[in-house]
Parts: C-alpha cells; structure tokens; sequence
C-alpha cells in the first residue's frame, strides 16, 4: 500500500518539484498551499509524513506543528528558507523529526523522508507483533483490537473481544463465571451473572468453524482450549 506524504507548501514550483520527486519514488502526494488547509487535510485524511514549511500564509509552520503534536506524533519534516539555528531549535521543541534548509535536494529530502518512515513504521509493526495471540487459528491483537480467523477479519462487539482475549490469555484454565463478569465487565457491575452465557454463546457464532475451542465446563465455566 503507498504511503501518504502531505506537503504543506505555498510555493508552487517547491511544492510541485516535492511531489514530482515523491511520486517517482511510488508515494501519494497531498499538497496544501497554506497551514489552514494543511491542518484541515490533516485532519481529513490518513497521512503517514508531512513535509512542512515554515513561511506559511494563514497559519505558521510553528504553530501548524504545534496543532499536529497535540494529537498526533505522525514524523514531520520541517523546511526553511532561513538558516538561523533558533528556527532550528524551535523546531526541535515542536519534536519535529527532521529539518532541511532551502534550497535542497529534493532527492535527499525523499531519502529522509524513507529512512524515518521505514524505521518509525518498522517499531509499530514490532509493537504491534508482540501484542498479537495466535490459538489454533484465531489470532487476537491487543494494540489493534482485531481479530482474525484462518487469516480471515471478523468484526466482533468490544464485550466479545474482551472475553475472546480473557479465555485464550488463560487456555486451558477453566474460568468461572463470576471470573469471566468481574474482569470483562468490572467489579461494579451489578447485572446477572448469566450476560456471560449470552456473551460466549454470540461470540462462538462469529468465531464460526473455531467454535468449538471454548469449552463449556458444565457446573464451573468456561475454558479456551487448544489441545
């Protein structure tokens, strides 16, 4: 899948001549000619870097940066016309991620912009990995709050994926039903006890040909089990 660069940008040959070099390189281009709509695309679209100047129409790339860091820590590389190391250090205390002084070469700015995607993307995927439960088939992710069958995204209900999770962390561990209430539903929930079976019966339908990996233990609970 490409990855997404906004380049906020209102110099038109500048933002042109990024782009061109991005999209050689097989990236989808958003370009924005001042901060207002920079922080507007930012906001509607799914964006992996932003290429951002500092001189900018409407809203600074100061303050364009500070607005993203409060939401997001998306990588940002920052450009200026100005050489002045206080523009620089500013821009390190908005954590921007990289800096490139104009002019520059458009073709080290797109190898930047590749080192810190891959190395930023490549910590995600770990964390992600190692967040993720596989069991006979069904795996879980606890980052992403997805589940897989075969490979296969099902959709399940937030309860349903907090019960999928509590059964397989605890394979072969019967669970009470009084077990399975306080920790998926919280110590204070007052409901029947009996929201449980509801609960296992709906999730055993979406886990389809997996069904049968939760145990009934007639008298006690429920157990995962993958022997």
């Amino acid at each position: 899948m490409k990855r997404t660069i906004l380049i906020i940008e209102d110099e038109v040959k500048i933002a042109n001549i990024i782009a061109d070099y991005f999209t050689m390189n097989e990236y989808k281009i958003l370009i924005a000619p001042d901060g207002k709509v920079g922080l507007q695309m930012f906001e509607e679209e799914s964006v992996d870097l932003i290429i951002l100047d500092i001189m900018l129409p409407e809203i600074d790339g100061f303050s364009v940066c500070r607005r993203i860091r409060k939401k997001s820590d998306i990588p940002i590389i920052m450009l200026t016309a100005r050489s002045e190391v206080e523009d620089q250090l500013m821009g390190y205390e908005f954590k921007v991620d990289d800096y490139m002084t104009k002019p520059f070469n458009p073709e080290i700015l797109v190898a930047k912009s590749k080192v810190l995607l891959d190395r930023i993307y490549t910590v995600k995927k770990e964390d992600s990995d190692k967040e993720t439960l596989t069991l006979k088939g069904v795996t879980i992710n606890k980052l992403t709050r997805e589940v897989w069958i075969d490979s296969t995204s099902i959709e399940l209900e937030p309860k349903q994926f907090d019960l999928l999770l509590y059964l397989m962390e605890n394979k072969h561990i019967v669970l009470s039903r009084d077990q399975i209430l306080n920790e998926v539903w919280g110590y204070d929930y007052f409901g029947s006890a009996r929201v449980v079976d509801a609960q296992v019966k709906k999730l055993r339908k979406n886990l389809q040909h997996k069904a049968y990996l939760i145990k009934t233990v007639f008298g006690l609970g429920y157990k995962f089990e993958v022997e």
